[in-house]
């Protein structure tokens, strides 16, 4: 499946529900909310927040749900905006691509 697809599908999903009414500073803020979820399972993995020690573990089978959700809220965002997620993704990484040289960075990167 392309992302136009699942973006469609989305947008479909949101609009069955009326979702698609609600102002985009608001899925924005429900947006941060998850991605606070995310930040949650990194700061644990890597050690800043410890278990045990005035912290719980999250649930690591949540964390893909974690990014599903962001992602949907994400793609509401951009639905809201008419935004073709898969041409900009594509147009963006043809940019990159030019900016910011494979070859100079994978040099910089394993010094």
């Amino acid at each position: 499946m392309h992302l136009r697809d699942i973006q469609d599908k989305i947008d479909k999903f949101d609009k069955d529900r009326g979702w698609e009414k609600f102002p985009a500073s608001l899925v924005f803020t429900h947006l941060i909310e998850e991605l606070g979820e995310i930040s949650r399972h990194i700061t644990v993995k890597e050690g800043y927040k410890v278990v045990g020690l005035g912290h719980d573990a999250p649930a690591h089978e949540e964390l893909s749900r974690e990014f599903a959700q962001a992602f949907n809220l994400f793609t509401q965002i951009a639905n809201t905006f008419g935004i073709d997620l898969e041409s900009a993704v594509l147009s963006e990484l043809e940019i990159m691509d030019k900016r910011f040289s494979a070859k100079d960075w994978s040099r910089y990167m394993n010094k």
